[in-house]
């Protein structure tokens, strides 16, 4: 019987220091995948920093020529490997750490999945917050004390999918750039498919702070990137028919109420971001695209 073959693919920008990490545990997996490196174009020297893996054949490094976003990046990386003779991919980002039996643990689950996902913890080793899946559209999984969970919604940190589900699902949505292409993915594949947290692969996601996104707190120079996540919310909950827009409304509601009561500047700001990416949301109707 042949080999199953895994791909990892890694979307990096601009972090070469945790890119670097990053590769020295996926090298150091006790199942061996090869390595995809999506590079969207960093300007920080990462080619250079990595160098010595490129020129040893470690990994396979491509630049993407711009930068296309998370969502973009793994669009190009899952497009470019599931032509290619494997079996499955295992996707995260750069400031994923896995463990080291995060992927034989993977291929060690005898059931039939859309998707399988780690649990992920943050640098403390609690459960990182903004990776938390979910096992409906609207609640998270709050006991992780099984092997293996059935889930809805999981992030694009540590996601392993069969290529023979890829063509059949299609690939993540480029045009969401960033934010909610993960939900939107998942949400795709667990409509067709039963898809599990399997608790025993466990990585670290090394994000700076072990909070989710929240405009209300956020660094004002980060506040205009949020009307990515409105246009894309909204169009992910509107997919969801009645359901979705009641609690898109509802969110919606208290997003704003924490602007207006916890935001210590540009209130006014922060609002416009919420309702210019919301109306976005309306009219926005990427088609997604499959393997030929």
């Amino acid at each position: 019987m042949r080999k199953q073959q895994v791909a990892a693919i890694v979307v990096t920008y601009n972090r070469k220091k945790l890119l670097k990490e990053c590769i020295k545990s996926l090298l150091e997996q006790t199942a061996k995948p090869d390595i995809y490196i999506i590079d969207n174009n960093s300007t920080d020297g990462t080619v250079n920093y990595i160098a010595k893996y490129i020129d040893d054949n470690s990994i396979n490094y491509v630049n993407t020529g711009k930068n296309l976003g998370g969502a973009g990046g793994f669009q190009y990386g899952i497009k470019m490997v599931a032509q290619k003779d494997y079996d499955f991919v295992w996707i995260m980002d750069d400031d994923c750490i896995p463990t080291k039996n995060a992927l034989n643990e993977f291929l060690k689950a005898d059931i039939d999945y859309g998707f399988l996902s780690s649990k992920t913890l943050w640098t403390d080793n609690t459960l990182c917050t903004m990776n938390i899946q979910r096992r409906t559209l609207t609640k998270n999984v709050s006991d992780f004390s099984s092997e293996l969970i059935p889930v809805t919604l999981a992030s694009f940190v540590s996601l392993f999918v069969p290529v023979s589900v890829i063509k059949k699902v299609g690939l993540p949505i480029k045009e969401f750039f960033i934010w909610t292409d993960d939900w939107e993915y998942t949400r795709r594949i667990s409509s067709k498919y039963e898809c599990y947290v399997v608790t025993n692969s466990i990585v670290v996601h090394k994000t700076k702070t072990n909070v989710g996104a929240n405009i209300a707190t956020d660094v004002p120079e980060r506040i205009e990137r949020y009307r990515y996540l409105y246009r894309n919310d909204f169009f992910f909950y509107r997919k969801e028919g009645l359901k979705g827009y009641g609690y898109e409304f509802l969110r919606l509601n208290d997003h704003m109420i924490r602007v207006l009561f916890k935001a210590k500047n540009n209130k006014r700001k922060r609002l416009k971001m919420i309702f210019k990416g919301t109306i976005e949301g309306l009219r926005f109707n990427p088609s997604i695209e499959y393997i030929k």
